[in-house]
């Protein structure tokens, strides 16, 4: 039976780990609530994802910049949705079946670029080390917080901010909601939305530097585990707001944290069954928030999976 101590130190780690393992699902999520909220589904952020940890360690590994790392892949990433975007903007054209086609074309090209990037040790991102001061050697590490982080939360709530007041998010909001009565008002809906699924790959570019250039930092082909097809769960449990997306991500994070958290005091037994939470987690969500009888509140109405 673990001790008191033991259940802080789990407490501890699932925390630090909510973080550290969340950061990803928080980018992706970002880009998808920013992607869905213009009325669009991607469901390539999963190969965007990949791409950008591979163009990101690329980056840093030619130019010896971490954050020229994450700026590339942030860039690839908009690449990325800037395709999907204009090609979704055709006639005829199924944005979740052009989603499917971009994750194995992303995944694939990821895969061809990232062969000689294998063995290489990229320039990793730094960490915040904001518990230095304290006595407590756990602690001190669970407070190793990297910048991106600080990034991504900031970015929840500016956009939590920017989609309710200001006019560039009224505009992305009725065209995501009605896209007829937005071109009563003179909102041109193809751009806003080839703009928004662009945004929407930065963003889950950004997510996979996180992944290749710091937690696991390195390059690898099973680097994602599937976390942007989970964030298009996640971002319906947030109920498309960017603020619940942070909370949901940190969730998500504590789950993926769960295995290493427990083997932290000891327990070792079912690790692997541990390592499947959030797939459970995403799983259980989906039958949650998708019931045929239950509305999908605050969901805009000009989404596929709507119709």
């Amino acid at each position: 039976m673990p001790d008191a101590s033991q259940f802080s130190t789990l407490a501890i780690a699932l925390c630090a780990g909510a973080i550290r393992v969340g950061t990803p699902f928080l980018f992706v999520s970002l880009g998808e609530c920013i992607t869905e909220k213009g009325g669009r589904v991607n469901l390539g952020l999963e190969g965007t994802l990949v791409l950008g940890a591979v163009s990101g360690y690329a980056a840093s590994y030619l130019s010896g910049s971490a954050w020229l790392g994450v700026l590339c892949a942030g860039v690839t990433g908009m690449l990325f949705g800037l395709l999907h975007g204009l090609v979704c903007s055709l006639k005829r054209v199924n944005d979740i079946a052009f989603g499917i086609a971009m994750m194995l074309i992303g995944t694939g090209l990821a895969f061809y670029i990232g062969k000689p990037f294998i063995q290489p040790q990229a320039p990793q991102l730094p960490s915040l080390a904001l518990g230095d001061w304290l006595d407590n050697p756990v602690l001190r590490s669970a407070l190793r917080i990297n910048a991106l982080f600080i990034v991504g939360v900031l970015a929840a709530f500016a956009l939590q901010w920017g989609m309710r007041s200001t006019r560039w998010g009224l505009a992305l909001r009725i065209v995501g909601d009605h896209a007829d009565s937005a071109r009563a008002l003179g909102i041109r809906v193809t751009p806003v939305r080839i703009a928004a699924t662009s945004a929407g790959g930065f963003f889950a570019g950004i997510g996979g530097a996180y992944l290749s250039l710091y937690y696991p930092g390195s390059w690898s082909e099973g680097l994602s585990s599937g976390q942007g097809l989970m964030a298009v769960a996640l971002v319906i449990f947030a109920g498309w707001q960017p603020v619940r997306c942070l909370y949901a991500a940190l969730l998500f994070g504590a789950a993926g944290a769960l295995g290493p958290a427990l083997q932290s005091i000891g327990v070792t037994s079912g690790y692997y069954l541990y390592n499947a939470a959030p797939y459970a987690l995403t799983l259980a969500l989906m039958i949650a928030t998708c019931r045929p009888n239950r509305t999908m509140s605050g969901a805009p109405g000009e989404l596929s999976l709507n119709r």
